[in-house]
Order: structure tokens, then sequence, then C-alpha cells
């Protein structure tokens, strides 16, 4: 899958110096590759009973809707604090770049419900560790997390070492 690497623009200083931003803009608009890695995870996980699937804000969403719609499975957004209308829970964590702030709903997970987490991008795994937080708060089963992008030097895959990862494009620059 790293072939799909070649569709990723690589944005220096962004959101602010020293960080390689990770531009999935130039992927999304092929039609073909953006079904690719959509088709890939898709795959990966048929068989493993997807109740939910837990999409982080924002490109999260794109990857978390067609793959939700793709498996027949239900989509709930994690979104940045005061965005979410209904009672929420949150939990805060660290970036690479700062602190940061998610909320769930209470209501959006039922206890046992089988979750996918997807998101665009694994840097150093905090916003993942924070979304599985969440979730096993709520009493949801984690049964996989799925990334479009996983910046290796970072190591984010060691803090859920406990949970199985795919990861389509495995990046060595960051």
């Amino acid at each position: 899958m790293n072939e799909l690497k070649t569709f990723i623009r690589d944005i220096p200083d962004f959101p602010k110096k020293g960080i390689i931003f990770k531009d999935i803009t130039t992927l999304l608009k092929d039609g073909k590759r953006f079904k690719q890695a959509v088709d890939t995870f898709a795959r990966e996980y048929k068989d493993k009973k997807i109740d939910l699937i837990v999409s982080v804000e924002a490109r999260g969403f794109i990857f978390g809707a067609a793959l939700a719609y793709k498996l027949g499975a239900g989509i709930i957004p994690v979104r940045k604090k005061g965005k979410l209308p209904f009672k929420t829970y949150a939990v805060s964590y660290d970036l690479e770049y700062g602190k940061d702030t998610l909320e769930i709903h209470q209501d959006a997970i039922s206890k046992g419900d089988n979750v996918l987490i997807v998101d665009d991008l694994l840097a150093t795994g905090g916003t993942s560790r924070a979304v599985i937080d969440l979730i096993e708060k709520i009493g949801g089963k984690v049964v996989g997390l799925a990334f479009l992008i996983e910046l290796l030097p970072l190591k984010g895959r060691e803090k859920l070492k406990d949970y199985n990862i795919v990861s389509l494009i495995k990046d060595e620059y960051c």
C-alpha cells in the first residue's frame, strides 16, 4: 500500500515550525486511490463484526464514513470540545504540538458494541489513546484502529500496543 504514499503531499512547517503536515487532499481527489484505500480497509475488517466506526475530527470523518457505509456499520463522530449538541464525555490529551480535548455523545455507544476507530494519521498515539479511553468508558469494545498514514519515527503504535492496528502508508519522514 505504500504506493499510496506518492499521492500524499508534505507541507513543511504547518501548523507550526518543525511539523511536516501530511496533506491527504491530493489522495482524496483521485477517486481510484481513495477507493483503493477504503476497499483495503474494508477487506481487513469485513469479518470482524464491526457495529460502529468511531472517526476522529476532521479528516478521519472522510474515511470513517466511507468505511462505515462499505461495512454496513454505524458511524460515530468524535469532535473537538463544544461541537456536539448533546451530553458528552470528554478527554484531554497531548498533541505533537500542544493540547486538545475531544468529546463523544454519552449515548453514542452501547455496552459491548464492537468499535473500529478510523483516522487519517497515527503520529504519537495521543489522540487515538484518548479516543480509546472514551469508547471504553462508555462500554464499547475496541476491535481495531485503522489509519491511512502512520508516522513510524513518532512510535504512536507503542501507546496502542494492546490493539490491532492497520496503517496503509508507513512513513519514515515526519
